[in-house]
């Protein structure tokens, strides 16, 4: 079993701190019984809150699933082409006429670095 991330301990605790008090303090309860219901009742509703955050690495998996498990509607299934990966590739690009203004800044201001330590 995978260690739990931080974010599910600060979620969870969080989630047991706040619920409990909440609960003792609508309650109003006195009782050894009932303040033991409630503390378990938090630590419950904590654990769950820690096991559905999501994990690192395990999203895309997740909404590729269930984005094909779900069914589309007839308005929102016209999509636009699927692009290539080398469309997603950023490139270097070259440019073909340079800014006369910022080739004279360049030229009246050259930058200038130390020499050495």
């Amino acid at each position: 079993m995978p260690r739990p991330t931080v974010a599910q301990l600060t979620y969870g605790s969080a989630t047991v701190i706040c619920s409990a008090l909440a609960m003792l303090l609508l309650s109003q309860a006195t009782s050894p019984p009932g303040i033991a219901v409630i503390v378990f009742a938090a630590f419950g509703l904590g654990l769950l809150v820690a096991l559905t955050v999501p994990l690192p690495g395990r999203a895309p998996e997740q909404i590729a699933s269930a984005a094909a498990s779900a069914p589309v509607p007839a308005a929102v299934s016209a999509a636009p082409p699927a692009r290539s990966p080398e469309d997603r590739i950023p490139v270097q690009r070259t440019v073909l006429a340079p800014d006369p203004l910022t080739q004279q800044a360049r030229k009246a201001h050259p930058v200038r670095e130390p020499a050495g330590p």
